[in-house]
């Protein structure tokens, strides 16, 4: 059980964006704590991507501060205790796969037989070794976003990051990728994704529920049903949302 006594990973303070005359983000505030899943719910061009780019400083804020374990970001130095997986897989496509996870773990500072530990017990676990070897621009969409989520996890990172992370992964690997998110915040990983799925965001310990740039609620999947006497988690995000022409 998630409490406010634990340690605050994130603090996102009254945080906007605008990009020219549009605003895409609205005060945005909000604390995410250690060894959580806090999810971010909203539809496509909520503003869910902006937000978790300006999280690691790939976007910068109009205005508003961000805190990742006590240091305002962006900060260079933080980037080796964030795995990050982006929308849009981010991967060298004439390399093969290993050549990929050994570029990567050089910039996260693996090395020597640990990095090869490490490549192993993530490609086993996106379902991926027999296809260490292969080139890949050869795979398809779905072997792509399991190879990012490995990347992500290689150097074991206090901070996971993920932007629609199995978007195009099949539901029974789906099912082995959240048994190990919740492995990893048992050993204490605090773990931010985005989604549009709601089945996906009632996996979550707590939700952000964002739409047209303003968050709407915070709370548990049960504690946002609950509060709005909802059946549903759709319908606790169309009650809070409203319906928007």
């Amino acid at each position: 059980m998630i409490n406010n006594d634990d340690q605050c990973v994130i603090s996102v303070q009254h945080v906007n964006k605008e990009y020219g005359n549009k605003q895409v983000l609205h005060d945005i505030s909000l604390n995410v704590f250690k060894a959580e899943i806090f999810g971010i719910l909203g539809p496509s061009g909520s503003g869910k991507t902006t937000l978790v780019k300006i999280l690691i400083g790939m976007e910068q804020r109009s205005s508003g501060d961000v805190y990742i374990l006590g240091t305002l970001m962006p900060k260079l130095n933080m980037l080796q205790q964030i795995g990050y997986m982006a929308q849009s897989d981010a991967l060298y496509t004439e390399l093969t796969a290993l050549e990929n996870l050994e570029f990567f773990a050089s910039l996260y500072g693996v090395r020597g037989q640990h990095r090869s530990q490490r490549i192993q017990e993530v490609m086993e676990l996106v379902n991926l070794k027999e296809h260490l070897y292969k080139q890949v621009g050869q795979y398809s969409g779905g072997m792509k976003r399991r190879l990012s989520l490995a990347i992500s996890l290689l150097h074991e990172p206090a901070l996971l990051i993920l932007d629609e992370p199995t978007v195009g992964i099949d539901p029974i690997l789906r099912q082995s990728i959240w048994r190990e998110l919740r492995s990893l915040t048992a050993k204490g990983t605090t773990i931010v994704l985005t989604t549009h799925v709601m089945d996906e965001a009632e996996k979550c310990d707590r939700l952000g529920m964002i739409r047209d740039g303003e968050l709407l609620a915070v709370d548990s999947p049960q504690a946002l049903i609950d509060a709005t006497q909802s059946s549903t988690l759709e319908e606790a995000f169309i009650h809070y949302g409203g319906i928007r022409s």
